[in-house]
């Protein structure tokens, strides 16, 4: 499992033109699922994300998680995140969760976020999104599960 973090002030995503989720100061969450996740993948990577210490304290260091900032957070499904550039110019996605699965521990993992007391809105699992936002800092993270 594969997540891209990202400190925003806002942000929103859309489908057909219609919003699905909106949050304002927080974490997007961009979450990928690959084949051979399980719910332990989403659990660690849910306490991690959530207590990732990447919002700035009164001195200015990044010292505060989700939590302490009492942010929101805005979980979208994103299978491309699994994709292999490595041979060719199209992206393989032979790792990637396949559908139900996949659907499965994202309701999960966002089931998790709930759980530790985070208000969180989602995009919509398989859907066509547009998504923006503003990336304060910009501060983006990479983390991946065990």
């Amino acid at each position: 499992m594969i997540a891209v973090v990202q400190r925003v002030k806002q942000c929103e995503v859309t489908v057909d033109g219609k919003s699905t989720g909106k949050i304002n100061q927080g974490l997007m969450v961009l979450l990928g699922i690959g084949q051979n996740d399980q719910k332990k993948n989403a659990d660690y990577l849910a306490d991690k994300i959530v207590h990732l210490r990447i919002f700035e304290d009164d001195a200015g260091k990044m010292n505060r998680s989700l939590i302490d900032t009492q942010g929101q957070m805005l979980i979208v499904s994103q299978f491309t995140l699994l994709g292999d550039c490595r041979k060719g110019r199209r992206p393989s996605f032979i790792n990637a969760a396949p559908p139900d699965l996949a659907n499965e521990l994202y309701l999960y993992f966002v089931d998790c976020v709930k759980k530790i007391g985070v208000k969180t809105q989602t995009g919509v699992f398989g859907a066509m999104m547009d998504v923006s936002l503003i990336n304060h800092g910009p501060v983006t993270m990479i983390l991946e599960s065990i």
